[in-house]
């Protein structure tokens, strides 16, 4: 019989998106999926979901973007100490569908660019890891728009702020990659918080990251989600800003530890 699985944690992969179902207990699943959407059309779809991705965009002027992006950066990040730059401003709306329509990688980053500039205070730019990011933030817009049964279940969180949590709210010491590369005494220590909140860790390696097509980096950061989930599930959530706000179009604007 297959395990109920309740619990989701989905973090950004190249090409797709990688999930760590969790009972909450002894099994943990680890796959990998083109798009977020067919996750809650299946049978077997998790009851919460925490995704590492942000839900819910400034529409602009007049509500412009200040200075750190949304509320949920500006809270957050001075909790992660040294980890605070994990957490990107995230701009208008304007900027990010700028940023996925039509034409060819340069034109669609100036468009976001001036798009960003008109709507923020002072005025900002496009980083272009940001920049990268918009197919995917465009992509969870449009399902949580067209889907609002889903608000309720399909959470944004970020994995740094999940173990900020898991770690008794202290900042970590250790970071993930030095210079773009995997650090192996911080991942190492990012598991250890995992299995101390219950979470089984065996899946968690490179061998399996290497068969997703994926980082380990991104397994973990997958895990820590699914903590998140099961957090929100138990109502032991915490919240930034609580109560969330919300854009023009009624999307929940918060992250959720």
């Amino acid at each position: 019989m297959t395990p109920s699985l309740p619990f989701a944690g989905i973090d950004g992969c190249r090409g797709g998106w990688i999930v760590a179902r969790w009972d909450g207990g002894a099994t943990l699943l680890l796959e990998r999926i083109a798009a977020v959407a067919p996750l809650f059309e299946r049978a077997d779809a998790p009851d919460i979901a925490a995704i590492d991705m942000p839900i819910g965009l400034p529409i602009g002027l007049p509500e412009q973007v200040g200075a750190g992006g949304r509320t949920p950066e500006r809270l957050v990040r001075p909790l992660l100490g040294m980890r605070q730059s994990s957490v990107f401003s995230v701009p208008a709306r304007a900027a990010v569908m700028a940023g996925v329509g039509p034409g060819e990688e340069t034109a669609r980053y100036r468009a976001a660019c001036a798009a960003a500039l008109a709507a923020s205070d002072p005025p900002r730019a496009v980083a272009k890891q940001c920049f990268h990011l918009f197919p995917k933030i465009a992509e969870l817009d449009l399902l949580l728009r067209h889907r609002p049964e889903l608000r309720a279940r399909l959470v944004e969180c970020h994995p740094e702020v999940a173990f900020w949590a898991m770690n008794a709210q202290a900042a970590l010491d250790l970071p993930k990659k030095v210079k773009n590369r995997p650090h192996a005494p911080g991942l190492d220590l990012r598991r250890r918080l995992l299995g101390a909140s219950g979470v089984p860790t065996g899946l968690l390696t490179e061998q399996n990251a290497r068969a997703l097509g994926a980082g380990l980096d991104d397994l973990i950061d997958a895990a820590a989600c699914a903590v998140t989930a099961k957090r929100v599930a138990e109502g032991k959530a915490l919240r930034f800003p609580d109560p969330p706000e919300a854009d023009a179009l009624g999307l929940p604007i918060a992250i959720v530890a």
